[in-house]
């Protein structure tokens, strides 16, 4: 049966097959990143995922995972479902459960992915802020969004 699992063992097999959850997913999504940006983010990413407090992964019958979330503090830092699955609930059902368990309020999202904007609206997530760029200075503004009612 499909479920959500807490990530504990964070080894190099375990931060490998999500980082190609990441990466495949990234592909799909952020047409705006140049392949010298995957390569600038894919360290960061491995440490994202080293160190953020929760980290849960959706795994199916096969024990294999489909998706994964990162949250800190009350916020979504890392959302990533495999491409194949896209569609089939996977995200909305590890949001649901960051909302439920981790009184999750806020996420960041990539202005120039839409997709992600219209699927965490859907959720109740509002933009309230706008930031002109990314965390590490690059010019991929960032919406701040904040969860204003619970439509799940």
């Amino acid at each position: 049966m499909d479920s959500i699992q807490p990530i504990t063992t964070r080894n190099e097999e375990c931060l490998y097959r999500l980082l190609n959850i990441w990466e495949s997913s990234v592909r799909l999504t952020h047409l705006f990143l140049s392949e010298q940006d995957i390569d600038a983010l894919r360290p960061l990413v491995i440490q994202g995922m080293e160190h953020i407090s929760h980290l849960f992964a959706f795994i199916d019958d096969h024990n294999q995972s489909l998706g994964f979330i990162g949250v800190q503090d009350n916020k979504i830092e890392m959302l990533f479902v495999e491409p194949a699955a896209m569609g089939k609930g996977i995200g909305k059902s590890l949001v649901a459960y960051a909302i439920e368990s981790l009184n999750v309020h806020y996420v960041d999202v990539n202005e120039q992915n839409p997709q992600a904007l219209g699927f965490y609206e859907h959720l109740g997530f509002q933009v309230f802020e706008r930031s002109a760029l990314d965390e590490q200075g690059n010019p991929f503004p960032i919406l701040h969004m904040k969860l204003l009612v619970d439509s799940r």
